[in-house]
């Protein structure tokens, strides 16, 4: 399959991790259609309510800095080929592909049950991420509003939070996030991987344009609300030549820090970005994998904890010596901020309180 405008994947291929079967395109009568009119249409969104019984996720990955997340959705329009969120889809037997970025899912109940696990007497006060594995203001959150409707539970219960996202559509919630800064209960990474409007609309077609993402920065700044910048992933011989640029404009634009991360392709998302490069970059896509192998340790994707998240090897270490000179020029952190944990409050019950 060729490339479709507005979507990163190539192609909807199923998992194999899982013996499910592998997906037709999207049915008899698409395939037909293929054949009268040249090519499918574009494929549409579409979301599915989902129920789930709880709505926080826990991990104990050491090179992970925090240990609990929320994920108001599951797929995500942003279409971005190197997400390595992809193979979540086959847990619903579906494609890591096209269906990640077209078959959402959204939790209307993600508040709600939110309120009720902050209510119980286990619950550790730790920063909650949001954004770890989909974008919590991918394009549905303009429908939905669940991102807000979580955010106005932290916010009550004064209860730490780190947000991630690649949409300026996050300066809505500034009256919010003002409010937790003021505490030191916020802290938020705008994703920014490439400043070339060209690129990024083939490698992360439905994602913010860059210089809204920028622009994002600065009025969270201004807003009084630690922002950092996270340009990862870093993708060699595609978007490596930037890291100068990149550190600069965040810079300029009020960032307090700045982090990467080299490209990672687990499972399906491999085989996904090759048919990428193949579609987009022929010409250097040989070169492209073998510096990820160099840096992968010979693998298309590392694994391990640790070097899963700074990579090995000369390409790496080159990359990282220019990141650190860059971002020492800028005068940037380069760790995230420390969040308090002490002024939680438990939601009230029905029974309201008596002070």
């Amino acid at each position: 399959m060729g490339t479709i405008k507005g979507r990163g994947a190539t192609d909807n291929s199923s998992s194999k991790r899982f013996s499910l079967p592998e997906r037709e395109a999207d049915g008899d009568w698409l395939d037909s259609l293929d054949t009268v009119d040249g090519a499918p249409p574009r494929p549409s969104t579409t979301v599915t309510v989902e129920r789930p019984r709880t709505i926080l996720a826990r991990n104990s990955s050491p090179d992970i800095g925090f240990d609990q997340s929320l994920n108001a959705y599951r797929g995500c329009e942003h279409g971005c080929i190197y997400c390595y969120a992809r193979p979540t889809h086959a847990w619903l037997d579906l494609s890591p592909g096209l269906d990640f970025e077209t078959r959402l899912f959204a939790k209307p109940d993600a508040a709600s049950l939110l309120r009720r696990e902050l209510a119980k007497r286990s619950h550790v006060v730790t920063p909650i991420a949001m954004g770890s594995n989909t974008d919590p203001y991918q394009p549905i959150e303009r429908e939905w509003g669940i991102t807000r409707q979580c955010i106005e539970v932290l916010a009550e219960c004064r209860h730490p939070l780190f947000i991630t996202t690649k949409s300026d559509r996050i300066v809505q919630d500034i009256d919010l996030l003002a409010g937790l800064a003021r505490d030191g209960l916020v802290a938020v990474s705008i994703s920014i991987t490439t400043l070339d409007a060209r690129l990024a609309r083939i490698l992360e077609p439905r994602a913010a344009h860059p210089e809204r993402r920028v622009s994002a920065i600065a009025r969270l700044a201004d807003a009084g609300i630690p922002v950092h910048a996270s340009v990862s992933p870093i993708i060699p011989a595609i978007t490596d030549h930037e890291i100068e640029a990149i550190v600069a404009r965040v810079a300029a634009a009020g960032a307090r820090g700045v982090f990467w991360i080299p490209v990672r392709l687990p499972h399906e998302v491999a085989p996904l970005f090759r048919a990428w490069l193949d579609a987009h970059y022929p010409d250097r896509a040989g070169k492209v994998m073998s510096i990820i192998r160099d840096i992968r340790g010979g693998r298309d994707n590392d694994p391990n904890f640790g070097s899963r998240m700074r990579g090995q090897g000369v390409w790496a270490d080159l990359i990282r010596t220019r990141f650190d000179k860059a971002r020492l020029r800028a005068g940037l952190q380069g760790e995230r901020i420390a969040l308090r944990t002490d002024l939680f409050r438990p939601p009230q019950g029905d029974q309201l309180t008596l002070f």
